[in-house]
């Protein structure tokens, strides 16, 4: 849920409603508000197609074959049926060819923001994406591995660090109306204007409002203003 773009709507969404069905793999914070969860074929016991964040799709076919295992499209597909509402298809193979038949997105595209002129603390522009090892619910109960991730730094050119009265290698704090989030910080060769953080370690930037494109605010963190001399 809070990978949502707005998890605080997301969370009063499934309190609100009458009945929930939820599809899971691990214990996961809609498990506690479902009336009824089914488990799911996890990503290596089934085929799919992630779409990545330039629009392309990158397909994967399964790995292990659990003849008892249903994926997400067999289930939504049976529950549909049972609706008397059916999308179509039933498998992989058909989710496919409907995304196929409905091609690339031809509408109108998102502006990319421009970058401000560095000299205020507030109107940068965020960019992020998330880690490979981060806070996902994938790797839980793997803390050694976890342990290997790469410690969660904001990232900006030291132009935009001295517009935000920051030195690099203390904490900064950036912020939206929904909330704040601190880091240590370090050097990148990133345009004027711009800071980088990473999606979910240590704070997933969701929860505060915040995803990649957002308009932030960003000044030092009340514990570096707080470090004696």
């Amino acid at each position: 849920m809070a990978d949502l773009p707005e998890p605080a709507l997301a969370r009063h969404a499934l309190k609100a409603a009458d009945f929930v069905v939820s599809l899971e793999v691990r214990h996961s914070e809609v498990t506690a508000l479902a009336d009824v969860v089914l488990p799911v074929a996890p990503v290596v016991e089934k085929p799919g197609t992630f779409v990545s964040w330039e629009g392309r799709h990158r397909s994967f076919e399964a790995v292990l074959h659990e003849p008892n295992s249903l994926t997400d499209t067999r289930i939504l597909a049976g529950i549909a049926e049972e609706l008397g509402r059916p999308i179509g298809f039933r498998t992989i193979a058909g989710a496919r060819a409907d995304l196929a038949a409905l091609g690339p997105w031809d509408g109108r595209r998102t502006e990319l923001p421009e970058a401000p002129e560095p000299g205020r603390s507030s109107g940068f522009t965020l960019a992020t994406w998330r880690q490979l090892i981060d806070d996902g619910r994938g790797q839980d109960g793997q803390p050694d591995y976890r342990a290997t991730a790469r410690p969660a730094v904001l990232l900006a050119n030291a132009t935009t660090w001295a517009a935000a009265d920051v030195e690099p290698g203390q904490h900064a704090t950036i912020g939206t109306p929904a909330g704040t989030a601190s880091f240590p910080t370090a050097v990148a060769d990133l345009p004027d204007g711009v800071v980088w953080a990473p999606g979910n370690n240590g704070t997933n930037l969701r929860e505060i409002g915040a995803g990649h494109g957002s308009t932030i605010t960003v000044g030092p963190a009340a514990t570096d203003l707080e470090a004696p001399a």
